[in-house]
Parts: C-alpha cells; sequence; structure tokens
C-alpha cells in the first residue's frame, strides 16, 4: 500500500513488517555525514532513503560507489534495460500499465548484488512507485506446509528466440556461443541449443540464510518466472502458441514437478501483506539491501524514469 512520507525525516517508515529508514539529504557532504547511519540502517532493516538530493547522475554515481563500492555489469539479464552511463542502468523497460513482481534481484542467479541503488530522475504524473517488502517476514508468514514444498529450491527455466522475450545474445551480452556454454558450465546451468536459439535449465535456492542477521530470508523469482505471472489471458495464449518447453521463462520446483498455482498465489498474496511503498519524489536515492529486501513495480501514467545501478 503506496503511503506518504509526511513524518519527519530521519526516522523509520513503513508498516509492521517492513521499514524504510528516511534521511535528509541536501548534498554529498549531508549523505558522507551519515555515513554509519546509513550503514546501519542497511544491515539491520535492509533500506534507506535519501530525499532533498538534486536528480544529478555524478552525484548518484559517487553516493553508490561510497556506500557500496564499484558498480556491477548487469550479467544474466532477464529484462531489457538500458545503459545509461558506466554501470547504470535503466529500471526494467516494461509498459506503463503493466506491474512487475516482487523479487529479490538476480535471486534466480548463481550470484547476485548485495545492494541495489534507485535513483529517481522524473517521477511518475501518477503510480509508478518502487514497493519494497522484508523478505525475513516473507519466510515467516508464508504458510509452513509451503515452504517445505519449497525447501529443495526452484528450477528455472528459460527459452531464448527473436521476437520473444530477451535473445541469448541480449541475456548473455555476447554474440559467442562458447562465452554463453562456458558461463553456464561454471555457473550450474544446464544449456541446449535449438533451432530458434537456446534452452537453459538450473536449480537455485528457495530460501537462504543471510550472513549478517543470521536470518532466514524468502530469496527467489518462483513468483516473476512462473508463466502465471504473465495473466490467465496471456500464459494460455503462449502455451497454445508454443510447448511449454519453449516458454520464455518458467519455474518449477527442484525436482522438476509444477508449482500449483494456488501456492504461486499465496506468494503474491503475502507479499501483498508486507510490502511498503512511496511516492517518489525527483532526486530520491533508494538503497536496498538485496537480501533483505525484494521489490517491485507499480503501474503509472505519465513520464517516468529511473536509474539502478548495483554493488557487491
Amino acid at each position: 500500500m503506496t503511503a506518504d512520507l509526511a513524518a519527519p525525516l530521519g526516522q523509520l517508515q513503513g508498516n509492521e513488517h517492513t521499514k524504510i529508514a528516511v534521511f535528509a539529504a541536501a548534498d554529498f557532504a549531508a549523505v558522507e555525514a551519515q555515513l554509519p547511519a546509513v550503514r546501519d540502517h542497511l544491515r539491520d532493516h535492509g533500506a534507506i532513503l535519501l530525499r532533498g538530493l538534486p536528480a544529478d547522475l555524478d552525484l548518484f554515481n559517487r553516493v553508490t560507489e561510497t556506500i557500496g563500492g564499484a558498480l556491477l555489469t548487469y550479467t544474466e539479464r532477464s529484462t531489457p534495460r538500458s545503459n545509461v552511463a558506466g554501470n547504470i542502468y535503466t529500471s526494467t523497460e516494461y509498459p506503463p500499465a503493466e506491474s512487475i513482481p516482487m523479487h529479490n534481484e538476480n535471486s534466480y542467479s548463481a550470484s547476485w548484488p548485495a545492494r541495489l541503488f534507485f535513483l529517481c530522475d522524473t517521477a511518475a504524473e501518477t503510480g509508478g512507485a518502487t514497493p519494497i517488502a522484508d523478505s525475513r517476514a516473507m519466510f515467516r508468514l508464508l504458510p509452513a506446509d509451503l515452504r517445505e514444498r519449497f525447501a529443495g529450491g526452484v528450477t528455472y527455466t528459460r527459452a531464448f528466440r527473436e521476437g520473444l522475450g530477451l535473445t541469448w545474445q541480449e541475456a548473455f551480452q555476447t554474440e559467442d556461443r562458447a562465452v554463453v556454454e562456458d558461463y553456464c558450465a561454471r555457473n550450474g546451468q544446464t544449456f541446449e541449443w535449438t533451432e530458434d536459439g537456446l534452452r537453459t535449465r538450473h536449480v537455485r535456492p528457495s530460501f537462504v540464510v543471510e550472513e549478517h542477521t543470521g536470518d532466514t530470508v524468502w530469496f527467489n523469482q518462483a513468483n516473476l518466472f512462473h508463466v502465471s505471472s504473465l495473466g490467465e489471458e496471456v500464459s494460455e495464449a503462449l502455451l497454445e502458441l508454443y510447448p511449454e518447453a519453449d516458454l520464455p521463462r518458467n519455474a518449477y520446483f527442484a525436482d522438476g514437478s509444477p508449482i500449483p498455482v494456488e501456492d504461486l498465489e499465496k506468494v503474491r498474496e503475502v507479499y501483498d501483506e508486507v510490502s511498503y511503498a512511496f511516492p517518489w519524489q525527483s532526486g530520491d536515492i533508494m538503497v536496498i539491501n538485496n537480501m533483505l529486501m525484494a521489490h517491485g513495480r507499480e503501474p503509472f501514467t505519465g513520464k517516468r524514469r529511473i536509474l539502478v545501478a548495483m554493488t557487491g
């Protein structure tokens, strides 16, 4: 549920499950002065918001490197993005009317960024929030029997072809098949070249222990990868056109058996309960601990431009 941030800055905002620490910062010196508190909140609560800064790309880069270190390249891509400068990207470029389900960045991969940085360059006319959800609360609130079914992990399948989702060249950022094969081998993925492109398959955990807090966190993208995330009409249309193995993305239990749609609906229901969102203001920088916080995107109208950077 979207909330306004009317309370004094520098305090925790949120709901009973998910909280973000909001800091007033008019310039980089103000950010530097609050670094110990910023880092403490990222470690303990998982999210901070710097409010009052100008929407400046160089400043954003400086803030990200100061808090998180060197910026990472976006690899093993699953959504379309554009490079802005260096390793700063646009947020996922999906149509404004679509929501992006809650997820932990690259949790389908063998490696993932530790921190995500979001800069609001242009706030939407309406909507367009980037909701966050505490991954510890997700794990606690999901039914025990559901967690047990997911205990072995999630199998992620992808089929890359021209004109439907990303091509393998876009996803792996190369034109060289040997590079893709080496990446898959090093990251525990099976692969198969097809007439249309490439299929991959791999298993990743459903939940993991976050090392600094010692807490177990719900950490996967089953709800996003599964074909049901596209809605009943679109998923039925895709399954009429393509065999299941050729869907752009899908998710199964670790043993390859189907995940009941009811389980995924429960995951989405709990995300709705846990998540917290605020209206973006131009210049806002939100930083999240990727293991402690999932994030998504609400539909919007008007122009919206959110930039993203990732660090280890």
